[in-house]
C-alpha cells in the first residue's frame, strides 16, 4: 500500500512540475502537503473523483503587473508586482504582501498555496492568497518607498476588497508600507474599509497584530510541550531572524520564563551566553525597527559573539524558533539541532525546514510545529482585526490575546486529532495538513465545480 501512495505521489507531483516549470518552492510545499493527504483521499474516494488535489494546487487567478515609480533622484524605476488569489473556498483570500529582491512567481504561490491551510486550521473564514513585488525598500526614502506604495496599490485596488481580497503585510511591508498603500486605496475608491489588515491602531487596526506571529509559534510551543508535560519555563531558545516575528517570540518566551540565547540577520548570527533579556530585546527593536541597522551590532554592544555568514543552529538549546525565512534550516542543521538537545522546533517562519530536515526532526521524534500551524497566529489576529474592522468596535489588548491564544490551542488539538500515529508520538506535518486540507476541500465539494 506504501509503494503505491508513493507512486500516486510521485505521478501527481511529475503533472504538478510540469505545469509549473522552475518553481521549486512551490514544488516543495504542494509535495509536502500531498505526501500527508493521499492516504487520506484514498480512504475517501470522493475527493480524488472532485478532482480536488488538482484543483487546490491551481490558483484561482494570478495577477502580474508592472509598477513604475520615481526615486529621489527623478529617474524610473520599473518593479513586478504580484497577487497570488489562490483559494476563496471559505472566505475572501487573505495573505501577506513581500517587498523583497527574492520574491517571483514559484515563491508567492508556494506562500498562497499554504496560506490555504493555514487560514483553514484557524477555524476564521478565510481563503488563502499572497503576493508581493521584487522592489526592495531596505536603503530606500521614506518618500521613495511611498511613491512605490502608490504606484503599486494604483493597480492592485482593482483586485481586492474587504468581501474580496484582503492583504496584510509580510516581509518588507510593516506599518510604514501598509499606511501608504491604505492611504492609496482610500484615495482611489473613496471608501474607508478594512481592506488591509496590519493598519495603525488609529485607524482601524488591531491591538497584538504586530506581536501575534511571535507570540502565536511560542503558544504552539507551550501546547506541544504540555503533551510531554514539560513547560517553556526554564529552557533555553534559539531564535533566527530578528524581526517582527524573531522580536515577539523572544518578548514572549521571556515572560514565560525562557532564556533566549541568539538572534541573526541575513548576515549572520549572534549568540549571548547570558541571555538576551527585555532591555537587550529594546535595543534590537530600535536598532531594526528605527535604525535600519545590521544584528552585529548587538554584539559590539552587550559583549555578545557574532558569527558571519552563519545560522543559529549549531547553538546547544531546548528550544529552536526558525523566524527568518524559507529553507532556513538544512538536514546538517536538524541534526546539529537534535544532537544538542533541543526537543521542540516550532516555526515563525514560512517553511523554514528543508524536506531533509523534517525528516531528521521526525525521525528523531521531536515535538516539530510546522509552519502552517506554528505560525497562524499572525493571519488568525489579521481575521480579529477583519471583524473589528466589520463591527466597527475595537477590542482591548486582553481580549485579543486571549482569542488568539485560544485559536491557537484549538490548531494544536486539530493538528493532534489527525497527526497521532500508532506510537502515539503526534505527526504535527500529517495533523496540520489533513486538518487544514478536510475544511477546505468539503467546501469546494459543496461548491461545485468552480
Amino acid at each position: 500500500m506504501a509503494d503505491l501512495l508513493d507512486v500516486k505521489v510521485n505521478d501527481f507531483m511529475a503533472k504538478v512540475i510540469a505545469k509549473n516549470p522552475g518553481e521549486t518552492e512551490f514544488h516543495q510545499a504542494v509535495k509536502e502537503v500531498v505526501e500527508s493527504i493521499m492516504p487520506f483521499i484514498e480512504e475517501n474516494p470522493k475527493f480524488r473523483h472532485g478532482k480536488i488535489l488538482e484543483r487546490i494546487t491551481e490558483p484561482e487567478r494570478v495577477i502580474l503587473f508592472r509598477v513604475p515609480w520615481i526615486d529621489d533622484k527623478g529617474e524610473i524605476q520599473i518593479n513586478k508586482g504580484y497577487r497570488i488569489e489562490m483559494n476563496s473556498a471559505i472566505g475572501p483570500y487573505k495573505g501577506g504582501l513581500r517587498f523583497h529582491p527574492t520574491v517571483n512567481l514559484g515563491i508567492l504561490k508556494f506562500l498562497a498555496f499554504e496560506q490555504v491551510f493555514k487560514n483553514s486550521l484557524t477555524t476564521l473564514p478565510m481563503g488563502g492568497g499572497k503576493g508581493g513585488s521584487d522592489f526592495d525598500p531596505k536603503g530606500k526614502s521614506d518618500n521613495e518607498v511611498m511613491r512605490f506604495c502608490q504606484s503599486f496599490m494604483t493597480e492592485l485596488s482593482r483586485h481586492i476588497g474587504q468581501d474580496t481580497d484582503v492583504p496584510a503585510g509580510d516581509i518588507g511591508v510593516g506599518g510604514r508600507e501598509i499606511g501608504y498603500m491604505f492611504g492609496q486605496y482610500k484615495r482611489i475608491r473613496n471608501e474607508f474599509t478594512g481592506v488591509l489588515t496590519g493598519k495603525g491602531l488609529e485607524w482601524g487596526g488591531s491591538l497584538i497584530r504586530p506581536e501575534a506571529t511571535g507570540y502565536g509559534s511560542v503558544y504552539f510551543a507551550e501546547e506541544m510541550l504540555k503533551t510531554r508535560n514539560e513547560k517553556i519555563a526554564g529552557k533555553t531558545a534559539a531564535v533566527s531572524g530578528s524581526g517582527n516575528v524573531a522580536q515577539y517570540t523572544v518578548e514572549k518566551l521571556l515572560t514565560l520564563g525562557a532564556k533566549v540565547l541568539t538572534l541573526s540577520d541575513s548576515s549572520g548570527y549572534i549568540y549571548d551566553a547570558e541571555g538576551i533579556t527585555t532591555e537587550k530585546l529594546a535595543w534590537v527593536m530600535d536598532l531594526k525597527n528605527n535604525r535600519r541597522g545590521r544584528i552585529q551590532e548587538y554584539a559590539d554592544k552587550y559583549g555578545a559573539k557574532y558569527y558571519e555568514g552563519q545560522r543559529p543552529w549549531s547553538v546547544k538549546c531546548d528550544m529552536a524558533f526558525p523566524s527568518a525565512t524559507q529553507n532556513e534550516i538544512n538536514a546538517e542543521d536538524a541534526d546539529k539541532l537534535c544532537k544538542g538537545g533541543c526537543m521542540v522546533v516550532s516555526e515563525g517562519a514560512n517553511m523554514p525546514s528543508t524536506p531533509e530536515a523534517v525528516e531528521v526532526f521526525l525521525k528523531e521524534r521531536i515535538l516539530y510545529g510546522p509552519g502552517k500551524a506554528a505560525n497562524a497566529g499572525g493571519v488568525a489576529t489579521s481575521g480579529l482585526e477583519m471583524t473589528q474592522n466589520s463591527m466597527r468596535l475595537p477590542w482591548s489588548r486582553e481580549e485579543v490575546d486571549q482569542r488568539l491564544h485560544e485559536i491557537m490551542i484549538n490548531i494544536h488539538a486539530t493538528c493532534v486529532k489527525y497527526g497521532r500515529e500508532s506510537d502515539g508520538y503526534i505527526n504535527y506535518v500529517k495533523g496540520a495538513n489533513v486538518g487544514g486540507f478536510i475544511k477546505v476541500a468539503n467546501a469546494m465539494m459543496a461548491q461545485g465545480v468552480v
